[in-house]
This record gives C-alpha cells, structure tokens and sequence, in this order.
C-alpha cells in the first residue's frame, strides 16, 4: 500500500505498505472489523465500470493510461490479472483512509495488531480520521510515540475487486504506475506474517517497474523520465538522511543511560539532525518536497517507517542486480515462496528461488 504522511501538505509522501485489516472475512466478529467493512463496501457500492467515465472526453486519457498501466504490469512484468483497477468511485477527499502506528519511546520496537489471515501488522487502518485519532490517543496513554498517516490506495488481497479513486486523476504518470504495480505486487505475492517482507518488496516492484514503464512509454531522454528520475534521486537522499537519523538514535537507544536521560538526548539528537537538514538542503536535493522535515515533529513511530519499508531495499537492489536486473524473474521468484511463512526467512527463500541453491546467511 502507498501512503502518504498525514496531516502535512500532500506534497510531503512518504511510501511505505498498508495491509488494511478489512481484508479479513467480515464473518469474523469485531465492532472494528465490521465497521471498517462496512464502510469500505460503501464505497466500492458506488464503483463504475472505467468505460463508464471513459466517456467523458476529459477522462479518456486518465483511463487509457490506467489500462495501459496494467496491461504493462500483467504482459511485461507477469503480475496477477484481476479485475482491479477497471473500476472508479468518486470520494470528496484527498486520501482513502488513516493508518495509526506506534513504537516504543525509547527503542525502536513496533507495536503490533494481531488479526486473523493478515497475522502481525505494525499498523492499523481506519476509514475515518476520528476514529484513527482516538486509537492515536489510546497508544500515547500507554507512554507510546504514535503517527497517523493518510494512505491513498491499498490492496484487499483479493477479497474484493480494488478501484481507482477520484483524487487518482490528478497524479503525474510515475506516481499513478508506481501505485498500480506496488498493490498489484501485492496481489500477487503476500506473505502472512512477514509485513517488512511485503513491503520492501513492493516497494522496490512499484519503483523499478514505474521506472521501466516510464523508460519504454516516453524514452530515458524524455522530460517525463528525467523528472521522474529527479524525484527517485531526492527520495533516496531523503532515506539515507533518516536511516543517519535512525543509526544516531539507535546507539543511544543500546546505551546505558537512564531513561529519562536518553529521552532528553533523544530530543537532543533529533532537533540537531533537523537543523543540519535544513542547512544542507540545497546540497542534498534538488527540489523542494522535503523541507518539511526540518519543522515537524519526529518521535519513534515516525522513523520506524523507514526501518519498517525501506531497510531492505538495497538487499532486493542486489539481488536484482545478480538476477541479471530482470524484474519479471524477481517476481516469479517471490511469488513462489508463498509458503514462506511468519517463522521462515523470506529473503533467503527469495535468494534460493532466485539461484537455485543454498541461500547465504547474508
């Protein structure tokens, strides 16, 4: 699932996955279950058919790009073939709903929901913002840091036929493919158990397959692909920033200070690194959508994102660079490891169904 961090302009995203818990049979009881599958079934009620809107001359480029996205995705790189995506609700409102998740203040330690097929998920999903604010409020009562985010898309695994938003038509053409690949990803390869797994890998399948959509539809000298490249160029400088940020922290974190010493050096280091940013800026990126983060707030829950979803990623670089960089191949790979398991190792069962031998212990 893509998100994007709540309650700050839209501008200011960060990727990361989101197996909504409404993916669970609504057979299973719980007012939370039930209600968020009531509403989600509200909306996909007032789902119709992309040819439907496709008749309106203003949305036939927006529907001729989202099926050429997919057919892309199924022909080009083997991703699952299902009905999602050839349908449209239209929603007053920039995103689809908000995530709330929560770490320990004082190490990086998740906090998890456990559910029923999704298994331990480090997020929770709420179709309503009122109701994501006071689960926020609920965890910071137990001494939590927390976060709410906003996600614009996720992927129901197959329990229902997922559709295009309204807000959707408005994304440049790299943004739209990156968000079809990634929760056609995860359509295609889902992991009980292994949310980290999950969502590195469809994070590093919707980047490098919007990537190679971009370079074949427009061509790699194309204004389109070097802007997309230039965007790829600033979130990696984003990443590696926070993961500096994550490394400071985390020394202190296995420290023996006392508790409320390295709570104090914690803010210490933060505001810190948070003023550094702001004055290498202009040496580290080359637009301006990251600015942001050197007036926000940054608390544990935050930073677990880049832990949690990015973390992986120059593990799959490699992996794919060794597999001859053939996205499709990775893919099969990865999808035939479903039995994996919450216990198992995913990525030495990826490495072993990539090669053919015994995975390292890397």
């Amino acid at each position: 699932m893509k998100i994007l961090i709540f309650f700050v302009p839209r501008v200011l995203t960060a990727l990361a996955g989101f197996a909504l818990i409404i993916t669970t049979p609504l057979v299973f009881s719980g007012c939370y279950i039930l209600k968020q599958g009531v509403i989600l079934l509200g909306y996909l009620s007032k789902a119709v058919p992309l040819e439907t809107i496709a008749i309106n001359p203003d949305e036939r480029g927006f529907v001729d790009r989202v099926q050429d996205i997919r057919r892309f995705a199924k022909e080009e790189l083997g991703l699952k073939q299902n009905k999602n995506y050839t349908t449209y609700v239209a929603i007053d409102r920039n995103y689809l709903a908000a995530v709330v998740s929560a770490d320990q203040p004082d190490a990086f330690v998740r906090y998890e929901w456990h559910f029923p097929i999704a298994g331990a998920v480090p997020y929770k999903g709420f179709f309503k913002v009122e109701d994501a604010r006071s689960e926020a409020e609920k965890l910071r009562k137990k001494g939590l840091d927390v976060w709410v985010r906003g996600v614009d898309a996720f992927s129901t695994l197959g329990w229902f036929k997922d559709p295009l938003y309204s807000y959707m038509k408005s994304y440049p053409v790299h943004q739209l493919a990156d968000l079809l690949i990634h929760e056609q990803l995860h359509a295609t390869v889902y992991l009980a158990g292994q949310s980290q797994f999950n969502e590195e890998l469809a994070e590093f399948v919707g980047g490098e397959g919007a990537r190679l959509y971009m370079e074949k539809t427009f061509g790699s000298d194309s204004p389109e692909y070097r802007a997309m490249l230039d965007g790829k160029a600033d979130g990696a400088a984003f990443v590696a920033f926070i993961h500096e940020l994550i490394a400071g922290l985390d020394a202190l974190y296995q420290g023996t200070l006392p508790r409320e010493e390295t709570l104090r050096e914690k803010e210490r280091i933060i505001a810190r690194a948070q003023e550094r940013f702001a004055a290498e800026y202009q040496q580290r990126f080359i637009g301006e959508n990251y600015r942001f983060f050197s007036s926000m707030t940054i608390n544990n829950a935050y930073l677990e994102l880049y832990r949690l979803y990015y973390a992986g990623e120059d593990y799959l670089a490699s992996l794919y660079e060794r597999a001859g960089k053939d996205l499709p191949r990775l893919i099969a790979a990865a999808a035939s490891i479903k039995g994996a398991g919450k216990n198992g190792n995913p990525r030495m069962a990826l490495e072993a169904a990539l090669f053919g031998a015994a995975p390292s212990d890397e």
